[in-house]
Order: structure tokens, then C-alpha cells, then sequence
């Protein structure tokens, strides 16, 4: 009898195809070098679960990481309880799974070091509640927050289960409840699609002392109505990098680009890239970031498991590592590991 083929994608995202990714084998680069994963995610989804074991599967593959911050994905909410609080369930599953971590039992990786969670920012000043309540499960784990707003005329973009309105950050509520973060001491994950990256330049405009970092470059989108039209959306988005990047309170992350809405076509291939494959792909976008932001406000994050449907957690540092090979050492340890443990205020040892 046929295994049946795996399907293409899950939901919105790619399907992971263990198979396939095992066809593409690389030795390690760099494998002292000291990586904080910046930005991934758990949960158990129909057909997909992705938790602390698989997460320890690619943590342990080669790189030396020496700690993580988890990002919110909508997973372990409350099933009851007051809608608005239901958020603070993934922040409560992923505080338990950090505190596993912290045991060591589970090896010398501060797995979930820190925590940035979800809360509806359409509450307005009515969003503190949350917010402490997420400080009070997480304490000094819970960094920030992430509240989605991306959004495009392209129904291939939106995503059913979250969709939001176009220019919601503009929204009066939203920017009260964005008031919120910075007295106590929270951080904002900004994602969204390239053409709205101007709509987090304003808001930094507006809140010079909330601390924000924008998500996988900014969302370069490659599909749709976007497709077979890279150069052209490429100087759209460099534009408007440049600007925010003139704004000292925004960092960025530096991937997030094996997803199916940048168009790369990653996992149509017979074979999955190599890390050669991944350099040619991204520079532009990589070069153009730590050219506009810096080093110092610049780093490296692998998006898994969503990107683990174009490439392998080791071959995705391989190329991270290729794309750094000109920077200095000051440089390459703020890419890798100073940005991120700054940005986040992650205990961790020199």
C-alpha cells in the first residue's frame, strides 16, 4: 500500500516533510559560536505538534544555542474564562515549559528564557488587566507582547482564523493600548506585511520610549499579486526599511523567510536547499537590514517550526552564518546572541 503524500501545506503554513529535509546534509559551520534563538514557537495543532521534544530535535542538531524566546502563536489558550483573558493560557503552558528547561534536566539551552505573549490591543487602556496578569504568571520571563496586524486586499494572505482589519495601528484603542507597554516594561513584536512596514514606522514615531522589533524583515510578500514582481516590491520594502530603521527604538529580525507568502518556492524543489541556496535567496533583504539598522540592533531568528516547511534548523544557521562572514566579531556576536539578549533582557552569561 502507497503512504499517502503528505499534503502541502497546513492551514496557512507549509507542511513539514521529514523526508524530504533529511535529503539535505551539512556539516556545521562555526559551532562554538554562541546563537539566542530569538523568535519560535510550540504548540499541538491537528496534524502538526511541535513541542518541547521536536523543539529540542532541532535545538540539539549542531548549533550551540545557548537560549530561546518564544513567541506567541495563538496556542494553549483558556478554553474558558473571560475572552479577553484567554491569552494568558499559552503564557501559563509556556512558563511551565521554561521552567522544565530551567530544571537541566533537558540540557544547558534557557529554553523560553523569555516570553512574549498575546493581548488584544482593541481593548485599549483596558488591555493592562491582561498584561499583569501575563507579568504575574511569567514574571521576569514575560518580555512583550505581539499582537498581529497584518493584513492585504489578497485573500491569500489573510488568514481566516486571525484576521484583522487594514491600518489597525492607527486605531485610537490600539495606540492606548500600546501606551500600556513601556511603563511596564514591555516590548512590542511588530508583524505584518511589506507594504504596511510604514504603519510601524509612525507608531515608533508616536512612542519613541516602547521598545519594538519588527518581525521576519518585514514580510516581504511573494505570491499572489506580488508574484514575478520581486524587484519591484523589493524597492518598495528597502524604502521603507530604511525609514524605520531611522528610528532608534526599533530593531529587526533577520529571517522568517521560508514561509509561503514570501514566494521563494523553497519547498517546490526535488531536493531542500542548502545553505548556499538560502544565502543567494536572502542577501538583499539580510544586507539591507544590518546595513539600515546595525549590528546592534540586528538578529538572526529561525521562525520554526512555520519555516521548517522550506529548510532544515541547521542548514537555516549555516546560511545565517555565510550571510555574517564579512561582519566583525563585535558584529557577528550582536547578530547571533547581544541584540536579542539585550533586546529581551535575557539573563544569560558573557
Amino acid at each position: 500500500m502507497t503512504a499517502a503524500k503528505p499534503p502541502a501545506a497546513i492551514g496557512t503554513f507549509l507542511a513539514v516533510r521529514q523526508e524530504w529535509l533529511d535529503r539535505r546534509r551539512e556539516d556545521i559551520l562555526e559551532p562554538a559560536l554562541p546563537i539566542v534563538d530569538p523568535h519560535h514557537h510550540l504548540w499541538d495543532r491537528p496534524g502538526w505538534r511541535y513541542l518541547l521534544p521536536e523543539l529540542l530535535e532541532d535545538l540539539n542538531s549542531g548549533h550551540k544555542i545557548v537560549a530561546t524566546v518564544y513567541l506567541q502563536a495563538r496556542a494553549m489558550h483558556r478554553a474558558e474564562g473571560p475572552e479577553e483573558m484567554k491569552p494568558v493560557g499559552e503564557t501559563e503552558f509556556v512558563n511551565g515549559v521554561a521552567a522544565m528547561s530551567a530544571s537541566g534536566i533537558y540540557g544547558p539551552t534557557k529554553i523560553c528564557a523569555g516570553i512574549v505573549g498575546h493581548a488584544d490591543f482593541r481593548l485599549g487602556a483596558g488591555v493592562k488587566p491582561v498584561l499583569e496578569a501575563h507579568l504575574r504568571t511569567a514574571g521576569e520571563r514575560f518580555r512583550g507582547v505581539r499582537h498581529s496586524t497584518a493584513w492585504d486586499a489578497f485573500d491569500g494572505l489573510r488568514n481566516p482564523a486571525y484576521e484583522m482589519p487594514p491600518g489597525l495601528m492607527a486605531d485610537p484603542a490600539f495606540r492606548e493600548a500600546f501606551a500600556c507597554l513601556a511603563p511596564m516594561g514591555l516590548s512590542f513584536d511588530a508583524w505584518l506585511y511589506h507594504p504596511q512596514i510604514d504603519e510601524v514606522t509612525d507608531i515608533a514615531r508616536a512612542f519613541p520610549g516602547t521598545k519594538i522589533v519588527l518581525n521576519h524583515v518585514g514580510g516581504p510578500l511573494g505570491i499572489g499579486p506580488y508574484a514575478g514582481k520581486r524587484d519591484e516590491m523589493f524597492a518598495r520594502w528597502k524604502k521603507s526599511i530604511v525609514a524605520l530603521a531611522a528610528c532608534p527604538n526599533v530593531s529587526v529580525k533577520l529571517g522568517g523567510l521560508g514561509m509561503r507568502l514570501n514566494g521563494f518556492g523553497f519547498e517546490d524543489k526535488p531536493d531542500p536547499p542548502s545553505s548556499d541556496d538560502l544565502v543567494a535567496a536572502w542577501r538583499p533583504y539580510i544586507e539591507t537590514c544590518i546595513a539600515a539598522f546595525g549590528a546592534n540592533r540586528g538578529m538572526f531568528e529561525s521562525n520554526f517550526p512555520v519555516d521548517k516547511g522550506s529548510y532544515s534548523y541547521p542548514v537555516f544557521w549555516n546560511a545565517c552564518k555565510k550571510l555574517a562572514k564579512g561582519a566583525s566579531a563585535a558584529e557577528k556576536a550582536d547578530l547571533f546572541f547581544g541584540t536579542a539578549a539585550r533586546f529581551y533582557r535575557l539573563a544569560l552569561p558573557a
